[in-house]
């Protein structure tokens, strides 16, 4: 029986102030689901990570989405369309930075078979892809993701996540350690009622000695400890999936989830030039349908005054995400034997304490 995976709280370690969610992941907010295809063996480390952003037909009943770029150095698909319209109508699908045509293909025949008007009768398909270069420990020129691992990752989504070297993050590295898949929540208590921010990263950017613990410098401590000149210059990247039930206009999420960076560069990460950091966000609180209707749509949406509690809640998501990414990953050996430690491995080699 595999032993449970240690995740940030289990560490004594609280961010911020606003309490998670029962699982302390996005799939607090009601409706998601996350599933994950790992492809570990050998030379192959690779995977994919696919989030549903509802269980029902997410093409017929689309969300208020949007994307936020903090640097471009990235090879997403699909973010175009979602500014400009303002919404989402497919899975989110992660995985390596050469396999995202084949993870788009994927998404568009999942779509056109549960979608027989597509392209008939309607217009086409807007499928959002993410990706993250894993090529330290993976063969990434063999792209060995297939469309079979794409629908599986689909078929399998669940409430109940993984974390660490599963999915799109088998074969990343975070601060230059191990990284992979994190996910965190937070509670937002407003005047109307409660609401949850749920975030997911793929993590596979930064610098050893940038790496901070709540406000401690953890990675300068592990540097100086081991004495290493493997750290390598920071040309990685980090996908950052935002969800949330809280009632809100396109543009108003895409002031929240611009605050998914707080959180990110409390863990250290100063965003170099050759690391892409991506963020995708969705509301499952209004559904907008594909169809015209007989009446107007109308939308519930928040008071600006009241979005502030949702700055807090993702940039503290954000970050402890971050952190659960690399605290959960696991040792992998990877193409032609490179390997990197885990977070978790070196607190216990040199006794390091999180708090």
């Amino acid at each position: 029986m595999a032993l449970k995976q240690k995740r940030l709280r289990d560490f004594g370690v609280e961010i911020g102030e606003l309490d998670p969610g029962t699982r302390n992941s996005i799939t607090d907010v009601e409706g998601v689901t996350v599933g994950h295809t790992t492809l570990s063996n050998g030379n192959i480390q690779t995977g994919v990570t696919a989030i549903l952003p509802h269980q029902g037909n997410i093409f017929q009943e689309k969300l208020i989405a949007s994307s936020y770029v903090l640097n471009g150095f990235g090879k997403t698909m699909g973010t175009i369309q979602m500014n400009e319209l303002g919404t989402i109508e497919t899975p989110i699908v992660l995985t390596n930075t050469l396999n995202i045509g084949t993870a788009a293909d994927a998404v568009i025949d999942y779509m056109l078979e549960h979608n027989p008007e597509i392209g008939r009768t309607t217009g086409t398909v807007n499928p959002i892809i993410g990706e993250c270069n894993d090529m330290f420990l993976n063969d990434i020129r063999e792209r060995n993701v297939r469309q079979e691992h794409i629908h599986e990752a689909i078929s399998c989504a669940t409430s109940k996540i993984e974390e660490g070297s599963v999915g799109a993050g088998t074969g990343m590295l975070c601060y230059s350690l191990k990284g992979g898949i994190g996910t965190s929540s937070r509670k937002m208590k407003l005047k109307n009622g409660t609401y949850t921010i749920g975030v997911l990263v793929v993590t596979n950017f930064g610098i050893l000695r940038d790496l901070r613990v709540n406000g401690k410098a953890v990675g300068k401590e592990l540097k100086d400890a081991l004495l290493q000149s493997w750290e390598e210059k920071d040309k990685g990247s980090v996908m950052i999936i935002v969800a949330t039930d809280l009632p809100v206009s396109e543009r108003q999420l895409h002031r929240i989830i611009k605050r998914a960076s707080n959180g990110l560069a409390r863990t250290g990460s100063i965003m170099t030039t050759g690391s892409g950091e991506i963020i995708l966000g969705f509301s499952t609180a209004n559904k907008i349908p594909h169809h015209v209707t007989s009446t107007t749509l109308s939308m519930d949406t928040i008071h600006e005054e009241e979005i502030d509690t949702a700055f807090r809640a993702v940039g503290e998501a954000t970050e402890e995400a971050v952190l659960n990414s690399l605290l959960t990953a696991t040792h992998v050996i990877g193409r032609d034997g490179n390997e990197r430690p885990t977070l978790s491995d070196l607190l216990d080699q040199f006794n390091i304490q999180l708090t």
